[in-house]
C-alpha cells in the first residue's frame, strides 16, 4: 500500500543515510523499522501480564493510554519503607 508520511528533515535525512548506509530503499528501510518496532511492542506487552486487560479498552485510546500512563507511574513509585 502507498502512503504519504512526514517526518522531520533531520530524521529524514538519518533514516535515508542509514538505508544507503545498508544498501536498502527507503521504503525497505521504513518497512524494517515499523516491523522491529511492532515486534518490540509485542514483547514488551507480554513481560508485562496487565497489559491483556488493555485491550479491553481498545475502543478507547484515549482512556487505555491514560490507565496505562497510571499504571506505569505506580509501578514506578518507591515507598520508602520498603527500602529500610
Amino acid at each position: 500500500m502507498k502512503t504519504t508520511l512526514e517526518f522531520p528533515d533531520s530524521l529524514f535525512r538519518r533514516a535515508k543515510s542509514s538505508a544507503a548506509q545498508k544498501g536498502q530503499t527507503m521504503t525497505a528501510f521504513v518497512t524494517s523499522a515499523v516491523e522491529a518496532k511492532l515486534a518490540t511492542d509485542e514483547t514488551a506487552a507480554a513481560e508485562k501480564p496487565w497489559m491483556q486487560f488493555a485491550g479491553l479498552l481498545r475502543k478507547d485510546r484515549k482512556e487505555a493510554s491514560r490507565i496505562l500512563q497510571r499504571i506505569e507511574e505506580s509501578c514506578e513509585q518507591v515507598i520508602p519503607e520498603d527500602w529500610e
